[in-house]
Parts: C-alpha cells; structure tokens; sequence
C-alpha cells in the first residue's frame, strides 16, 4: 500500500538512496533539505509518516519534531541521526519521535521499522470513534467508562484525559512531564508521583499481573509507554519494570 513519507535529509546521497528505496517500494516520497523546507512541505501535504535528520543545515531536527508535535502527536516520526548516544537517543523520545535510529544503518530495517509503525497507527481504532479496544479491554470514550470482565469502571477526569493520550500515542514513550502538560494541561511539571500513581491505578484496572505489565510499561529515565497489543517486554524493559517497583 502507497503511503505519503517526508524525508528532511541534507546529505544529497543518502537522501536519494533513501528516496528511491521508498519509491520503488510503492511510496509516495516528498523531499527536503533543510528543516524550514520540510516543516513547508509538511503543512501543506498530507503525510503519513516523517523520516527526519537530526542535523539540518538551518535548524536542529528535534526543533521540526517539536513544531509538527504542537499540532499532530500522532504522525509517525523516525529520527536519523550521526548523533547515536543514549542521551540523544533519549532527547528526541522525550520530544515525541516514535523511533530513532543512529548513522550508519541499514536500508532494509529502516524499512522495517517504518513498516510496523505505519501498520500500528492503522491497526488501531482511533479516539475518534465512541469504542477504543485494547487487549480484551474497551474503553468507551462516550460515556467515559473502562469495560473490563465484562464490568463497567467508572473514569475520573484525570483517568480519561490520560487514558485518551495513551491511546492517541501507543507504542511511543513518553515522559511524566508530557503527561502532566499535554494531557492534564499543567502549565509545569509537579511531583513526578502525580503520573505515578494513575499508572497504578491503571495496571490495577487493565494488568492480569500489575507487576508484570503487557499494556502500560515504564521506560527507564524516560517515562512510560503504552502498549496496545501487550507485546511481551524485553530484558531491558523487565529491568526497568523492577526498577520502577521499587521506586
């Protein structure tokens, strides 16, 4: 199936072998160079999926993914970058980049990575619609209520303000500040126990085992991630897991 990528790539070499690769695998691709040029491209087509350089000509990329997240927190963004330490890798998923992958790297898995984030944003049932299905779980938007085993669980404000940006979000972390500003609207952070406690409410309500959970997982000094399809975790995020117990 063709879809719609931005890539916003300065190097002209692999800008085209990415552009090609994306073309002769049925894509649709628009080009940029420069952060400006991207960011001009991306407010007037409608994409669905960024491949976005760290390092621009005219702006850092982290200041394009903050721009396009002001007004889209669900466009798949993939960051490349000759930047691959664990601190940048940490900056760009705190800004709310879907993924990021450090220079050199492989055409093939780039593809791959693309692949699965555009096949979970179509999987999903967005908040849109009144239902929103996650494991064996629904959550109805209309009459803000959690259905678990059959059973209604009654939404506080709170509850369903994050529940709906979790699911506006799956499968990307995202920190406890963006939590508390995005979907509680506090104009700055407060206690970072504030989101730790809804977390625990919610692994209470939706987690066969709290402590083990498959939908609503802790991602080491980031912050949290919402799984939809309770994909098994791995060593580092079980690691994580304890860690967060603890705490």
């Amino acid at each position: 199936m063709s879809n719609k990528i931005l890539l916003i790539e300065d190097d002209p070499h692999l800008l085209e072998g990415i552009r090609l690769n994306l073309y002769l695998g049925g894509h649709e691709v628009f080009c940029a160079v420069s952060g400006k040029e991207g960011l001009a491209i991306w407010e007037e087509a409608s994409v669905d999926f960024v491949i976005l350089d760290r390092m621009l000509p005219d702006m850092d990329g982290l200041k394009v993914l903050e721009k396009i997240r002001k007004t889209d927190e669900s466009l798949p963004i993939l960051i490349l970058s000759a930047k691959g330490e664990v601190e940048d890798r940490k900056a760009g998923l705190r800004r709310g980049c879907d993924d990021y992958m450090a220079k050199p790297f492989d055409m093939q898995e780039l593809e791959l990575r693309m692949e699965r984030l555009l096949l979970r944003g179509k999987s999903i049932k967005r908040t849109g619609s009144r239902d929103f299905f996650f494991g064996d779980h629904r959550i109805d938007w209309e009459r803000r209520v959690a259905v678990v085993d059959g059973e209604d669980v009654p939404l506080t404000d709170q509850e369903f303000r994050i529940l709906k940006y979790f699911a506006e979000n799956p499968g990307k972390p995202v920190s406890r500040e963006a939590i508390l500003t995005r979907a509680l609207g506090y104009a700055a952070p407060v206690a970072t126990r504030t989101v730790d406690n809804f977390l625990v409410r919610f692994r209470r309500y939706f987690e066969k085992n709290p402590r083990k959970p498959k939908f609503f997982k802790s991602i080491r000094s980031v912050g949290y991630l919402f799984d939809p399809f309770g994909q098994e975790k791995d060593s580092r995020q079980k690691k994580d897991e304890e860690n967060s117990d603890t705490r």
